[in-house]
């Protein structure tokens, strides 16, 4: 018993906790945020993959860094990003291990979400009307939905 506490001490203390395993409302809440379907509000965020999965492993480029084992849209999902208070704007985000081309597809089938290839790049951004944008990771693919910041409440 004493050298499960040990490790599991060790475990907190090096934010190495391993991801946990993935909650029924994570497409509906992750993936509706990310299509850019419902408000962002990266508290409410934070707090959810903080209680489903574990604390966030990084804080970097503005962003609170989740490591998941998800599905979205039959996609896998590695991580999630959500935009800390240092960001002039509110996102969430999210790494999967498709290629962009796959995950758009996988999202029209899904949900009915149409993207636009915004420009004739090699690696083009694919934008939705309501701005959810799927970006080339290296191979993989990158979609967040990304919002300027609310006025602060007075």
């Amino acid at each position: 018993m004493r050298l499960a506490t040990i490790a599991l001490a060790t475990a907190l203390a090096s934010g190495c906790l391993p991801a946990r395993a993935m909650p029924s409302t994570f497409g509906p809440v992750i993936g509706n945020a990310l299509l850019c379907r419902s408000h962002l509000d990266n508290r409410y965020f934070h707090d959810y993959l903080t209680t489903n999965f574990a604390p966030a492993y990084k804080r970097e480029g503005g962003a609170y860094w989740f490591k998941v084992d998800a599905t979205l849209w039959g996609a896998e999902v590695k991580e999630v990003m959500v935009s800390d208070d240092s960001s002039e704007r509110v996102f969430i985000g999210a790494l999967t291990e498709s290629t962009p081309e796959e995950l758009e597809a996988a999202i029209r089938a899904a949900s009915g979400g149409a993207f636009k290839v915004a420009d004739a790049s090699r690696f083009p951004l694919r934008v939705s009307n309501r701005g959810s944008t799927i970006a080339y990771m290296n191979d993989k693919s990158k979609i967040y939905c990304s919002k300027f910041k609310s006025l602060p409440v007075r």
